[in-house]
């Protein structure tokens, strides 16, 4: 995914808003601030941190109260980071420079570099195979990594541009392809790819959650839906409707709801009723721009950032650019599940 520097023509939609649920409220917000933009939020659950791609770094920050811990310093657009807990080692997707920086998950220190891909963007770890999986969105492409040894085992062709994924527990790894409407099903094992379906009616589907305990896969979806798959037949069972601009997603199993972080400033909350039937229960209004989510399922804390952004510079063509994040701005909120709810 793009870092999220200017989102600003994306107004707060009025119909969402008006759905809206009391089940879930903001319960904290942390002033985070430093400069430049960001991308993925992802969770530390055994360890109540999170590492937040910020542009030139990886920011790792205590969930419980919004202290800054540490960076990993040393990266050319930071996106995605994958925590390989055996192995003591973090990756951090590079991708200016097409490669995955590793790192100490204790100390944070920089222990070398990889050779990815063009536009390095998610980055998962896949615990059965014991094997990082990078998802090269220009290159259509996943780089395969030893996290033990930081090194290349392969890459593997995707046919398709490859945006979020996750890994199943189960030795496969899924993607979205957002240029051709599908997801792809790697298995992990043998560096392959294994099938792929169709997730239409959405379309450019983006960020991804999964329940694996009921082989459901969650795609939000830039056309605004999100999409539900069975992963074990390779089917869309059906969608849902979200708001504009989602980046992130989330399945909480304690719930049975789904989340989709939105652009446009809603968290779209949906409940599932059986694992092919589901409905939408509202949007917490959250703000604009805080289209990046993590889920804790440990704590079942939902973590979302934003930051205020200054005038967009006019180039010599007389066309608007990105507006700059202002400094010292940027803010983590948590969004919890009320007690009554």
């Amino acid at each position: 995914m793009r870092p999220l520097t200017l989102v600003l023509s994306l107004a707060v939609s009025a119909s969402l808003i008006a759905q809206s649920t009391s089940q879930y409220r903001v319960t904290h917000t942390y002033r985070l601030g430093g400069d430049g933009s960001w991308d993925y939020i992802v969770p530390d659950p055994p360890n109540h941190r999170l590492f937040i791609g910020r542009q030139n770094r990886v920011m790792v920050v205590d969930e419980d109260t919004g202290a800054l811990l540490g960076e990993v310093t040393g990266i050319q657009g930071a996106h995605g980071t994958a925590i390989a807990t055996p192995t003591g080692h973090g990756f951090a997707t590079s991708g200016n420079d097409e490669s995955v920086v590793m790192f100490d998950l204790k100390t944070f220190a920089v222990l070398g570099r990889i050779v990815a891909a063009e536009d390095a963007d998610a980055i998962v770890y896949d615990g059965v195979s014991n094997r990082v999986f990078t998802l090269n969105g220009d290159a259509h492409s996943s780089t395969v990594i030893d996290p033990r040894a930081g090194t290349l085992i392969t890459n593997i062709a995707l046919g398709g541009k490859p945006e979020y994924g996750a890994s199943a527990g189960d030795g496969h790894v899924y993607a979205n392809l957002t240029d051709t409407n599908e997801v792809v099903d790697i298995d992990a094992k043998t560096a392959t790819v294994a099938r792929r379906w169709s997730t239409l009616p959405c379309k450019q589907p983006v960020s991804m959650a999964l329940d694996m305990a009921h082989h459901r896969l969650f795609s939000g979806c830039r056309s605004g839906v999100m999409a539900v798959s069975d992963y074990s037949a390779g089917r869309v069972v059906t969608t849902l409707p979200i708001g504009t601009g989602v980046d992130g997603a989330g399945y909480d199993p304690a719930s049975g709801d789904a989340f989709a972080s939105n652009a446009n400033g809603t968290l779209t909350v949906i409940h599932q009723d059986t694992p092919d039937t589901y409905h939408v229960v509202g949007n917490v209004q959250t703000p604009p721009a805080s289209r990046n989510m993590g889920l804790d399922p440990a704590n079942h804390r939902i973590f979302i950032v934003s930051a205020k952004f200054g005038p967009a510079p006019s180039s010599a063509s007389g066309r608007r650019g990105r507006a700059p994040v202002l400094p010292d701005t940027f803010t983590l909120t948590v969004i919890e599940r009320s007690p009554q709810g």
